[in-house]
């Protein structure tokens, strides 16, 4: 096999339609983090964005879009700020993973999102996360009946929790692929907010993923786009989503509400309309991420899996990698596969979250950084 490394900008239209060939020949590879279009988005704004075309008897049978920092260190593109890798290969394709880091000049490489059971992967996967899936393919009346079937009594507080919001507040909507900018704003202030809350890093005081969700915002192909849906009560807005879709998948990415209206659960309330648009509007499924959080476990009909793990090559960089990420890793399956460990993280999380809100000057809370 040939692999030749190049920028995705540098992929000629010929290049780029046979990724799409390939991710839609593959229901595994059905995901748009893994298209193209996405890709390309990543290329024009960060540097280090890679992906190495793969060929076998002068055919292209595989693309393997990567990061590559400094020191030969590798990463899944979009790594902490997606939910999904792969190798987009035909199948049947066998290409060795550390074969495939010396062509792509890499010593070390980390995965927590790869699709599973691919087998460039395979020998070097040390864990395998479920993923809960809303499957529409049957209709949203089918979906949303297993819900109730399998958790009545949470599906009646909810109904209950929508018809309160509607008296006290007006008519329940939902917008679905809302275009204006201001609704983005309004999602992205949300959920910079619930960062801060939590503890955790506000991924919007970063200018490049704000122009990031900008772009996938304005795009809306057949095979690719950005879907922006706000719920509102009355004309109120009260929870809202950012995600992307392929022709059959919409991704969650960026799902926040406005804690004035936490009491009615409206993030709970917003999936279940966003998942009856999205059937009517012909996509199969939603893809809610891997993760602990307790409604997706009752939202879900179906799941797939990712892996986890770590290819080195034998080198300097691969050893000080191995000690100063290992140790990190461990510790973070050990809390992820423990529900009591895991509750308490989160509940440090916000309490550190808190404390920082608490010590930030007077009128900055509401004003994400690097978000107008």
């Amino acid at each position: 096999m040939k692999v030749t490394v190049v920028r995705p900008g540098e992929l000629g239209t010929a290049e780029r339609t046979r990724w799409r060939e390939i991710q839609h020949a593959a229901p595994a590879l059905d995901n748009p983090f893994l298209s193209v279009e996405f890709a390309l988005a990543m290329d024009r704004l960060r540097s280090y964005v890679r992906v190495a075309v793969v060929e076998d008897a002068g055919k292209i049978v595989g693309f393997m879009p990567f990061e590559r920092h400094a020191f030969g260190i590798g990463k899944p593109l979009g790594s902490w700020l997606t939910t999904c890798h792969a190798f987009i290969a035909d199948g049947g394709v066998e290409l060795p993973a550390r074969l495939l880091l010396r062509s792509c000049g890499l010593s070390v490489f980390d995965f927590d999102h790869m699709v599973a059971g691919q087998p460039t992967w395979e020998p070097h996967v040390t864990a395998v996360r479920p993923v809960p899936m809303m499957d529409l393919t049957s209709g949203f009346e089918s979906y949303v009946g297993h819900v109730r079937d399998q958790s009545p009594k949470n599906y009646k507080t909810v109904r209950y929790k929508e018809r309160k919001l509607a008296r006290e507040h007006g008519e329940i909507r939902l917008e679905w692929c809302a275009a204006d900018p201001a609704v983005m704003r309004t999602l992205t202030g949300w959920k910079s907010d619930q960062y801060r809350r939590t503890g955790r890093v506000d991924r919007f005081a970063q200018p490049w993923i704000v122009e990031l969700i900008d772009e996938m915002h304005g795009q809306d192909a057949p095979e690719f786009g950005g879907v922006l849906t706000m719920l509102y009560a009355g004309d109120t807005p009260v929870a809202g989503h950012f995600g992307l879709r392929t022709h059959h998948t919409l991704v969650g990415w960026f799902p926040a509400y406005d804690p004035d209206f936490a009491r009615y659960s409206p993030g709970i309330m917003h999936h279940l309309h966003m998942a009856e648009q999205a059937a009517s509007h012909g996509l199969g499924q939603v893809d809610m991420g891997k993760g602990g959080r307790e409604y997706k476990s009752w939202l879900k009909n179906s799941v797939i899996h990712v892996s986890e793990g770590r290819v080195a090559r034998p080198s300097a960089t691969a050893a000080v990698h191995w000690m100063g990420r290992t140790p990190f890793n461990k510790a973070r399956n050990i809390v992820i596969d423990r529900p009591q460990l895991y509750r308490l993280a989160d509940r440090v999380l916000k309490g550190f979250g808190r404390m920082r809100t608490s010590l930030q000057p007077a009128g900055t809370e509401k004003e994400p950084s690097g978000v107008r």
